[in-house]
């Protein structure tokens, strides 16, 4: 039997048993695999990881192992250009679209009141979301680990916490996106944008005593769904606060 020596570093080990975590990791192999299949059979899916080197040299997932590799394996670096090296995604993640797996629901409404273009429905299979992702450009995020070792998936990441909250948090500090967060532009039932709209022209749809005492209102592009400043803003505005507040804890991103 041929052998490597694997090391993941940072976040990927969340990926591995506590027993391999943070250390070097032997691999045995008869046929000599590709490094992705061998990192995948290790329990890290591939679209987690954007840097490989072996032995000093940075190399490709179609990287075939020989005996005495090392491997050192780096997770997504969304913020850090490390274009002299092979990049192991298409291109980075420089627009923030996602497309959120069932599980999700209660992230994907936080995230679209933080502002942010998040696709769900309980109805999405994996074959749905795979597609949605390559032919948008969206991200998947997911609770399922398996999803993400689908070989057409170039963007996405396993979702950690189970807490709706700390689940934003989470998605803000992986793809840096604190300085991006616009909340109230986003239909919260389906992700349409948020487009002020005159009073005169929904009057009738308002009720007698909100158009008594309030004139702003905005208008969802797709649904049409209309909204306005009611007695329930303030408490999401304390839910955008309480994120915001757990975000400025966080370190800020190398550039």
């Amino acid at each position: 039997m041929s052998r490597a020596t694997f090391r993941f570093y940072e976040e990927l080990n969340d990926f591995l048993p506590e027993a391999s975590k943070k250390r070097l990791i032997e691999f045995e192999f008869a046929v000599a695999p590709s490094v992705k299949d061998a990192i995948e059979a290790l329990g890290v899916p591939h679209v987690e990881v954007d840097l490989i080197v072996v032995d000093g040299r940075s190399v490709g997932f179609d990287h075939r192992l020989s005996h005495g590799d090392r491997i050192a394996v780096y997770p997504v670096f969304e913020s850090l250009d490390i274009s002299p090296v092979v990049r192991l995604r298409p291109a980075p993640l420089r627009r923030a679209a996602f497309v959120a797996d069932v599980h999700l629901r209660k992230l994907a409404r936080l995230l679209r009141l933080l502002g942010f273009d998040v696709l769900h429905s309980n109805e999405f299979d994996d074959a749905e979301i795979v597609t949605l992702a390559r032919d948008e450009g969206r991200t998947i995020l997911t609770r399922d680990r398996q999803l993400l070792k689908h070989g057409a998936v170039t963007h996405g990441t396993w979702v950690r916490s189970t807490d709706p909250i700390e689940q934003a948090r989470e998605i803000l500090r992986c793809f840096d996106l604190r300085e991006q967060i616009r909340p109230f532009t986003r239909c919260l039932v389906c992700n349409g944008a948020l487009s002020p709209v005159k009073k005169q022209d929904v009057v009738n749809r308002i009720p007698p005593k909100t158009a008594a005492w309030l004139d702003e209102y905005y208008e969802c592009s797709s649904c049409h769904k209309l909204y306005w400043r009611g007695t329930h803003a303030d408490s999401l505005r304390r839910i955008v606060d309480s994120i915001r507040r757990l975000c400025a804890h966080e370190p800020q991103s190398p550039q």
